[in-house]
């Protein structure tokens, strides 16, 4: 079973689909004349626009940014980035940030795409890939497979990974059982969850800034302690990333293809869980939402990703592996051996002797009860798509189905507790890749109208 799943793995998220996304990123950023640095202005001030008002309870942009930036923000910007590094190489940073400038265009079309196609539901405003997909392809039965898949993938299998990385780190630490840290974290989400949409976004504008504000402050102090190296830092990742230093200049496919593949792990751009947030905002224009969705890329991979990753160059906390092979090609500090969670833990040690490991474990608990907070959202939205339709104007069987899931949701992050494994895991990211598959091929015919909204918009404002 277990080899079955990692061949099908395998081939969901084989070259080809980072070729896809990489390669439409590229095409996306071209065609839109590069927005995501053309309009960055823009995109700050938009972030903090009021919306529009029409007497409905739909997202801000700054409620719709903030709740989409628990989705990216996660586990992947500690552990991902360390893994990254430790299998490519200090290089691999450089290849995240490529991956992140690309994406950014890539969040653009796909958030500007579910304002174009969101719908209401109730008194607010529900949209995303399934919408798009259904009206703008017109192939409802692919946005179903969409809204499925999201449901499995998300709102059920990487819940259960995401809840079991918060028990694990409180047991490693604290020696605190699985079953009460469980316990606990769903009495927490489900007083979110049961608040509804709106509970959902005030909790995200609370929690995502202020843990990342902190993190990334926490960075700054480690790596201002290591000033000096800075620079050599830099020098590592750029010299690195295209084989010129010796360091790892004999692994330079797994630098380039780490850094990729964990750059679209953290950011997300494509896979259509940002989409799914920005249907539910409301915005004077399509744009303005993919104009903010675009700018959280960059929150995510270029401030929270490149704290985690300067921190742990700078204080020289890794090791070096081929790939292939799992021999190491670079001892920067043996006792660590492949524990990557470990890097970022002594990096922080060298600063705060001792506390390094409450600190990742603390940062673990915030990013991820905020991706299962995020991940919760995309699934209730697809069951709110798959089962709230015109002929049925009171919602009563999207609201039977959703409040089924709510109970199972809970269930399932205390299941995650307690137990999980490497294949659960691996199901999750064949979900994921599915849905990014489904989206990036919607994407890509339906980004002319993406571009259209711009030019549009972009004429209107210089009228």
């Amino acid at each position: 079973m277990k080899e079955v799943v990692n061949i099908v793995n395998d081939i969901v998220w084989s070259p080809a689909l980072v070729v896809l996304l990489v390669g439409a990123g590229l095409y996306f950023s071209v065609r839109t004349r590069f927005v995501q640095v053309r309009r960055i202005g823009l995109m700050i001030r938009l972030l903090f626009a009021p919306g529009k008002s029409e007497g409905v309870r739909s997202f801000s942009p700054f409620q719709a940014f903030c709740l989409a930036l628990s989705g990216r923000v996660g586990t992947g910007n500690i552990v991902g980035v360390a893994t990254a590094i430790a299998m490519g190489g200090p290089g691999a940073v450089f290849w995240m940030w490529v991956t992140a400038f690309l994406g950014a265009s890539t969040a653009y079309t796909e958030s500007t795409l579910a304002q174009m196609y969101k719908f209401t539901y109730r008194n607010g405003y529900r949209g995303g890939p399934f919408s798009y997909i259904e009206k703008g392809l017109r192939l409802p039965w692919l946005g179903m497979a969409f809204a499925i898949t999201t449901i499995v993938g998300y709102g059920m299998l990487l819940m259960l990974v995401q809840a079991n990385g918060v028990s694990s780190a409180f047991f490693n630490s604290f020696s605190i059982s699985p079953w009460l840290s469980g316990g606990a974290l769903a009495i927490v989400l489900g007083m979110v969850v049961l608040g509804g949409a709106q509970r959902i976004a005030h909790v995200a504008t609370a929690v995502t800034p202020f843990m990342a504000i902190v993190y990334i402050l926490l960075a700054l102090v480690v790596i201002g302690s290591n000033a000096e190296r800075i620079p050599y830092a830099f020098e590592l990742i750029f010299s690195n990333a295209f084989g010129i230093n010796p360091l790892a200049g004999g692994i330079l496919g797994s630098t380039i293809a780490f850094g990729v593949k964990r750059g679209l792990f953290s950011n997300e751009a494509g896979e259509g869980g940002g989409a799914i947030v920005s249907g539910s905002a409301n915005n004077d224009s399509p744009v303005q939402q993919g104009l903010v969705q675009a700018f959280s890329v960059y929150i995510d991979t270029l401030l929270v990703c490149t704290a985690t990753a300067l921190m742990i160059i700078c204080t020289g906390c890794f090791n070096i592996f081929d790939a292939s092979t799992g021999e190491m090609i670079y001892c920067g500090v043996a006792e660590l051996g492949n524990n990557y969670v470990a890097y970022t833990q002594s990096a922080i040690d060298t600063v705060f002797q001792g506390y390094g490991n409450i600190f990742v474990t603390i940062a673990l608990l915030f990013f991820a009860f905020t991706t299962i907070m995020a991940y919760y959202f995309y699934a209730e939205s697809s069951i709110i798509y798959m089962f709230s339709r015109a002929n049925n104007p009171k919602h009563r069987r999207a609201t039977i189905v959703r409040r089924a899931y709510q109970c199972l949701s809970l269930m399932l992050v205390v299941f995650g507790a307690v137990i999980t494994s490497d294949t659960v895991w691996t199901l999750g990211d064949i979900g994921v890749g599915l849905t990014t598959w489904i989206n990036m091929v919607a994407l890509i015919v339906l980004f002319p109208q993406a571009l259209h909204a711009l030019q549009e918009y972009e004429n209107a404002r210089e009228k």
